[in-house]
């Protein structure tokens, strides 16, 4: 007989899932709980507070937020928690402005707020392979950062390619070593990285210069610059020989260091010591390189010579050291040694917010002054052991000669030039201006009595803004026209009585000596920048300057 399916014994048991061990068995009745044992929560709303909300009045998805000012449509009152946006102004890119004023307005933007690249070389519909153009973009940037230009430069240029190319959303990277540019496609693609490192520096303006005129013809409309002819013309210029053979390089630093001599004071003597100490520096220098040494000993070596022939005029008797002024021998030697290229280019780094690269170049003069520091102490310290009569108390600059000093200051630029394998076009103007920039420095010292280093700031200020007029005119690097007219302003004299303080065991008057070297130094450097900087506000084209120097003055004041 079956029994009845609704009846409970047939009921399917409750699970252990469902039943407590604290619930009472079946068909036992559960005691009442008391009062106690009703707890509350502290989260229980109390009695006559309704929980209901006004419902809101519906709205669209583009009404400003509560906050904002009354004058906005659907604005409401003003909250101190919201600072209302201000909105992002339009920046328009004059073409006629240079390339890179447009590239350095760019780079100084947030990427969201940079326009779409509208693309300078059309080829085909579908544009050149990423790959190839970051790879052009890389080796590029490579040459200039390698010739000695600054970070934000390099940046400017590397970004100029891959714009011109009609690639969007592009970061250039440059570090001392390393270059590096980031393409992202779009926000769902993967970006495309790719990066080059530079091992070996040399100093050719020539070749910088012809960089920039590739640059230049890739970003203008009006030539078509195909990647196989920009591959070419770059090939064209990593194999193009220097425009100056080793031996005129050689005389170059000779009459250098002759000039500079000259220029603190010396005669016929100190410049004929000077330039052969010079070249007997720079002929074992490059031996040294020959061999493989690194430069640090290249210039322990280099500053050896020119010590050495200011002990030997001291040593050879009283009249002729008088006359020759031993002390302009060995600063016109330092002269032709002192790392004033880097130098500008590292506190360039620095002001422009670059200050990794910055600290590396700062830290490469620091080792190049060191050798140079070696390299004279050794000598000047068995000059002592010798008792030649080397006197500090022996002023520079004992008598003021205008016409002298300052056709020594043009031919210590015109060969500065020539050292640093300038185009020969490029010469006579940066010449030129390194007699303009001594002239105005013994204006303000030697006659007016300002201080050396404000002097030497301001000479170099004009350095630099002399130096942007004719890169503009000339779409080129500015450092061509800077680097060497510089010369005459680099702090020989301050830098040989530092090192003759220690080798006399007179370290405080050393070090006076070399704080003002730096101080000179840096003096340079500002200036040069200054200057550039200057030159930029007021001769760029107003959208551009406005927008440059919104965003330069936001960010180095830290957000």
């Amino acid at each position: 007989m079956v029994a009845e399916s609704d009846g409970p014994e047939d009921r399917k048991p409750q699970t252990d899932e469902a039943r407590s061990a604290f619930t009472p068995p079946s068909g036992v009745e559960q005691p009442p709980l008391p009062e106690d044992d009703h707890p509350t929560s502290e989260f229980a709303l109390p009695k006559g507070m309704s929980t209901e909300q006004p419902a809101e009045p519906e709205g669209s998805a583009f009404d400003l937020p509560g906050g904002t000012s009354p004058g906005a449509a659907g604005g409401r009152g003003p909250s101190p928690a919201y600072t209302p946006a201000r909105g992002v102004p339009v920046i328009r890119l004059n073409k006629e402005a240079p390339w890179q004023d447009r590239m350095r307005t760019l780079l100084r933007m947030p990427s969201g707020e940079r326009p779409v690249p509208e693309r300078v070389q059309r080829h085909d519909d579908q544009g050149p392979a990423v790959p190839r153009v970051l790879d052009l973009t890389l080796r590029i940037g490579e040459l200039l950062l390698a010739g000695g230009e600054g970070a934000e430069d390099v940046e400017a240029a590397m970004f100029a390619v891959s714009r011109a190319y009609g690639l969007d959303r592009c970061e250039p990277t440059v570090t001392f070593t390393l270059l590096s540019i980031s393409h992202q496609p779009s926000l769902v693609d993967d970006p495309v990285t790719a990066s080059r490192t530079v091992r070996r520096r040399g100093t050719d303006y020539t070749r910088l210069s012809a960089v920039y005129t590739l640059i230049d013809d890739i970003t203008t409309e009006d030539t078509d610059v195909t990647l196989e002819e920009a591959y070419r013309r770059l090939a064209e210029i990593r194999r193009n020989r220097h425009p100056y053979p080793g031996w005129a390089l050689t005389v170059s630093s000779g009459l250098l260091a002759g000039a500079a001599s000259v220029l603190v004071g010396g005669g016929v003597v100190v410049f004929a010591a000077a330039a052969l100490g010079a070249m007997l520096g720079d002929r074992l220098a490059w031996l040294c390189a020959g061999r493989g040494l690194p430069e640090f000993y290249q210039f322990v070596v280099a500053a050896m010579p020119p010590a050495a022939m200011g002990v030997a005029l001291t040593l050879l008797g009283p009249h002729v050291s008088w006359e020759g002024r031993p002390s302009a021998v060995i600063t016109g030697g330092l002269f032709a040694l002192l790392p004033g290229r880097a130098l500008v280019a590292g506190v360039q780094d620095g002001l422009t917010g670059y200050y990794i690269t910055a600290a590396a170049r700062l830290l490469e003069v620091m080792y190049f002054f060191i050798a140079i520091v070696v390299g004279v102490l050794l000598v000047l310290y068995l000059g002592v052991q010798l008792h030649a009569q080397l006197t500090p108390e022996a002023a520079l600059h004992s008598d003021v000669r205008p016409v002298a000093q300052t056709l020594a200051a043009v031919t210590l630029s015109f060969a500065f030039a020539i050292l640093l394998q300038q185009d020969r076009s490029t010469v006579l103007m940066v010449s030129l201006n390194g007699g303009v920039a001594w002239i105005v420095y013994a204006a303000m010292h030697d006659v007016g009595g300002i201080s050396p280093v404000a002097s030497t700031a301001v000479a170099a200020g004009l350095v630099g803004l002399f130096g942007q007029l004719f890169s503009r005119y000339q779409f080129a690097s500015a450092l061509p026209y800077i680097t060497a007219a510089i010369g005459p302003l680099l702090p020989g004299s301050a830098t040989y009585f530092g090192l003759l303080g220690f080798a006399q065991n007179e370290a405080a008057r050393g070090l006076a000596s070399l704080s003002q070297a730096v101080a000179l130094a840096l003096a340079i450097a500002v200036g040069v920048n200054l200057g550039g900087e200057i030159a930029r506000l007021f001769l760029t084209v107003p959208g551009a300057a406005q927008a440059s120097s919104r965003r330069a003055a936001k960010r180095t004041r830290g957000f």
